[in-house]
């Protein structure tokens, strides 16, 4: 579902019940168009999320851990300067409109009281963070600048006079008179055009919400009734978070017209980091890992062009005993040969005498042709152990990047810190001269933790270095490991030495999750001991091997992976 008008004036009715009076106590910009304002509120600390994101933006207070740029962006420190220690004195939306306004108490640098007012509007690839003077109403700084040229309505820079965007058709469905509405027409529609109306009235309604309030309306003699809960639930919302086969969605109460596994959560903003806590963080990655990945591609590129090469040389080789054939047959006749020839056809003694046609240099003396024959043999005899242990390498190295790969794909962007580090540690990347200064040993990262239905902790390693670590160091030699057949994908731990079988088979379905295999159906899981697996001298990162294991077969499911990561009330 979309960050529509009707979920914006529900999260604005639970911020301003959260952070009422709040304190900002920090101020910090991890991502180029996303911003974390941290506020004391109640006696509590609340990382607010404000999203520019041109897909995914939103406002909620977050829980979801993020990693900082070395050095603060412009608009960071914009909000520093303006807005660090100030009070939050409300939060309010245009209309029903996709646009919120928080206002704030500080003190200029004379120690005088002035109100700034933070805009956030969130609309698709428009969306922006705006810092504007309430007295003045100058902008002094926004998170996207945007100049005439990129539109012509509205100019968005620091200096500026701060503009309204153009205003949503529509009523506001939570102020309006409902019975002004020519709900007669509305009925004469066809159905497929009922969606359509509803948006076109109702200002701020996402195409969803719009579908949902059709399907409460075939009851047509309540419909003002039917309008006026729809809009009801908005102040007592029930956040449900459904998912579906191949989709999932976000709503403020269960809508009866999605169709998946429904859930209840205790606050809209916990429902969003669930919804996008997977869909946020690919594109993190994607953003943060850039050139990493670039990299890493090209690497995969370089070794299967190399081992197409090797195959085709090897493949070569396998034809050396031809030249042996006709250097022994050119040495036999070789007073048939004469000088000058650029062939010559002899028998082959090998093949019942059947003729050989043998190509000659006329460059060269009869006994030299034949020497050359002999040379190509040995030469290729020669390149067969080379080739193939060249080729054992480089299969090697393209399975390492491509565990590396299937790696980032289930990431968080905390975790690239240590698959750059290991890229770096094993020479494929060239690490920063840290001149006559030691540098500090780098902290492997933590792998994430979840919990069984029975409270059992399962733990699961993101990188080869968390796995190395999990696997050999931190783990019990009793605790159960779980991975993927013959794919890359995380190493699994389970805290206990006899499992049940549903923590069993949870566990099974987290490796599954986190694995190249993850929208594979029955995907197979080996499990064992932790004190069956060893790691072979001179092995990279990430690598073990184990005999005796048992195999499981799972269907990655995110919806119960969502669930695990919430520990049991009763553990």
């Amino acid at each position: 579902m979309a960050f529509d008008g009707l979920m914006t004036h529900a999260v604005v009715a639970e911020l301003n019940t959260t952070l009422a009076d709040g304190k900002i106590t920090k101020i910090q910009q991890p991502y180029p168009n996303e911003v974390i304002l941290t506020l004391r509120a109640n006696r509590k600390t609340y990382p607010l999320l404000l999203s520019a994101h041109p897909s995914y933006a939103r406002v909620q207070i977050t829980r979801v851990p993020y990693a900082n740029p070395a050095t603060p962006p412009n608009f960071a420190m914009s909000l520093r300067k303006y807005l660090d220690g100030s009070i939050l004195e409300k939060i309010e939306q245009v209309e029903s409109d996709r646009i919120l306004r928080f206002t704030f108490k500080s003190r200029n640098e004379l120690g005088d009281l002035q109100q700034l007012c933070l805009i956030v509007e969130l609309m698709g690839r428009h969306s922006n963070v705006i810092l504007v003077n309430q007295e003045t109403n100058k902008i002094l700084d926004l998170i996207r600048h945007v100049s005439l040229s990129q539109n012509r309505y509205r100019f968005l820079m620091p200096g500026a006079d701060y503009v309204n965007p153009p205003a949503a058709s529509g009523v506001n469905g939570f102020t309006a008179d409902l019975t002004d509405l020519d709900w007669l027409s509305y009925y004469n529609l066809p159905e497929t055009e009922q969606p359509h109306w509803l948006q076109t009235q109702f200002q701020g309604m996402g195409r969803e919400s719009a579908i949902e309030l059709q399907h409460r309306l075939l009851d047509h003699d309540h419909y003002l009734t039917i309008v006026q809960d729809f809009f009801k639930q908005y102040n007592q919302a029930t956040p449900t978070l459904t998912i579906g086969p191949k989709k999932s969605w976000f709503t403020v109460a269960a809508y009866q017209t999605l169709v998946g596994e429904q859930t209840q959560l205790p606050t809209l903003s916990e429902l969003l980091d669930q919804y996008y806590l997977h869909k946020a963080q690919r594109d993190r990655v994607q953003q943060q890992g850039g050139a990493l990945i670039h990299f890493i591609r090209n690497e995969i590129q370089k070794d299967e062009k190399k081992l197409k090469k090797l195959q085709q040389t090897l493949k070569t080789a396998d034809s050396a005993d031809d030249y042996r054939i006709k250097g022994e047959i050119l040495t036999t006749y070789l007073r048939q040969v004469e000088r000058g020839m650029t062939e010559i056809t002899l028998d082959n003694y090998y093949a019942d005498n059947q003729p050989i046609k043998i190509t000659l240099s006329n460059q060269l003396t009869p006994s030299k042709n034949a020497q050359k024959y002999f040379s190509k043999y040995q030469k290729l005899r020669n390149s067969v152990a080379y080739v193939n242990d060249q080729m054992a390498k480089t299969e090697a190295e393209l399975q390492y990047f491509n565990t590396i790969m299937a790696q980032i794909e289930i990431a968080a962007p905390k975790d690239l810190v240590d698959i750059k580090e290991e890229l770096q540690a094993e020479g494929y990347l060239k690490t920063k001269k840290s001149g006559a200064k030691k540098q500090k040993r780098y902290k492997i990262s933590e792998p994430e933790i979840f919990y069984a239905s029975d409270g059992t902790r399962i733990f699961v390693g993101k990188n080869n270095y968390q796995n190395d670590q999990l696997t050999l160091k931190k783990a019990k030699k009793t605790d159960i490991w779980l991975h993927v057949k013959n794919i890359p994908g995380s190493h699994v731990i389970i805290d206990a030495s006899n499992p049940s079988e549903t923590t069993l088979e949870e566990a099974s379905k987290l490796a599954a999750y986190f694995s190249k295999a993850r929208l594979s159906a029955s995907v197979p899981v080996d499990y064992i001991q932790v004190k069956r697996i060893r790691k072979p001298n001179g092995a990279k990162p990430g690598f073990v091997i184990y005999e005796g294991q048992q195999t499981l077969y799972s269907t990655p499911d995110e919806a119960l992976v969502q669930k695990l990561r919430q520990k049991p009330s009763q553990a």
